[in-house]
């Protein structure tokens, strides 16, 4: 009897190159390698240096982020060759092929499944998103139709939350049944100790994201200038952006930037991060859209008994704030507001605040 034939798995994932996606296609492929034995398996990245591990064959292909043009051009002819060569070489087709990265090749496959991790379709854009990055609403739009091409070949489609299967199978017309929620794990986090907090030592609030529009720091701004009057001196916001990232940076700083409260702090190490995850008197988040929120679970992880949280009255933090009480046995204090409402946002800060007196 001749030799069997390994039955192949490929995994795309070229346009991954940094943060929780790229951490994400690097745990499924330290996975893959250990099964290289019984499964041939191919990875389809922007550089292998990203995510090198043994046993694996490499596809290289770093043209395809120069545009959108060039990325369709992957997905729909580059990868169906590349399925049909594999196919030839194995004497039958590709077992599973693997997308991480929303959009669904056209290949020859037994069985594709495709990883959804771009909440954009669901971004309820505003005017001003496209004054400040034109890119993010136009790239809401462009996801609402890129999701929907050959979807229907995938046996499974892979989502972080519960919220975002629902909405992805109304959208798309996908039965429930085929979505699989795998929320991300824990990763490793510093240990750090919290400084020793005096009295008469400020409230701090900290938000603490990337200066992106939809990251929606104004409405904290806003709410920190309502009430930097009534509480002068007695509470400070600490961001993570600088103000001269990019225009929405520059625009935050240009507007709130005489708010004494705020301290316009920018980028923070990990090690700077969970130790202001610790000090904090309060974490809050108020993001337009996410697909898992990964703050708020760093928060509740480091902070004493969860912490005390205000999160956008949202589907995503919801679900995030649970499953991180749940996951590491605590119990948050948490409140919700309107995302866009500064003014019931300053009205919940105002609670925490007196409540310190």
């Amino acid at each position: 009897m001749g030799e069997t034939v390994r039955r192949t798995v490929v995994v795309s994932g070229v346009n991954l190159r940094k943060g929780g996606t790229l951490t994400i296609l690097r745990q499924c492929l330290q996975y893959l390698s250990t099964l290289s034995g019984e499964y041939r398996i191919v990875a389809l990245v922007h550089k292998r240096s990203l995510c090198d591990y043994p046993g694996i064959e490499y596809i290289e292909m770093p043209w395809c982020i120069r545009s959108w043009g060039h990325r369709l051009w992957a997905e729909y002819v580059t990868m169906n060759r590349i399925s049909r060569e594999i196919a030839a070489q194995d004497g039958r087709k590709v077992w599973l092929w693997l997308s991480m990265h929303d959009t669904t090749p056209r290949v020859e496959a037994e069985h594709q499944e495709v990883y959804c991790h771009t909440s954009f379709p669901f971004l309820k854009v505003k005017a001003h998103d496209f004054l400040m990055d034109p890119k993010i609403p136009l790239f809401a739009a462009f996801t609402r139709f890129a999701y929907r091409i050959n979807v229907h070949r995938n046996d499974v489609l892979i989502v972080q939350q519960q919220w975002f299967a629902d909405a992805l199978s109304k959208l798309l017309g996908v039965p429930r049944s085929r979505f699989r929620v795998l929320p991300p794990g824990n990763g490793e986090i510093p240990q750090v100790t919290p400084h020793a907090r005096r009295a008469g030592d400020r409230v701090t609030f900290f938000y603490a994201s990337t200066p992106d529009c939809h990251k929606n720091f104004e409405t904290l701004c806003e709410a920190a200038r309502l009430l930097e009057p009534e509480f002068p001196g007695r509470f400070r916001v600490v961001l993570t952006v600088k103000g001269d990232e990019n225009r929405y940076a520059r625009w935050l700083r240009g507007k709130w930037g005489s708010v004494e409260a705020i301290d316009f702090h920018g980028f923070m190490s990990k090690e700077e991060l969970f130790t202001t995850y610790a000090d904090a008197s309060c974490f809050v988040f108020p993001s337009r859209i996410e697909t898992w929120g990964l703050p708020i679970s760093e928060y509740v992880r480091t902070a004493a008994d969860g912490g005390t949280l205000l999160l956008a009255d949202l589907p995503y933090a919801h679900e995030t704030l649970e499953s991180a009480a749940s996951e590491n046995g605590v119990s948050p204090r948490a409140s919700f507001f309107p995302a866009t409402d500064p003014k019931a946002l300053a009205a919940r800060m105002r609670s925490i605040m007196t409540a310190n007196d």
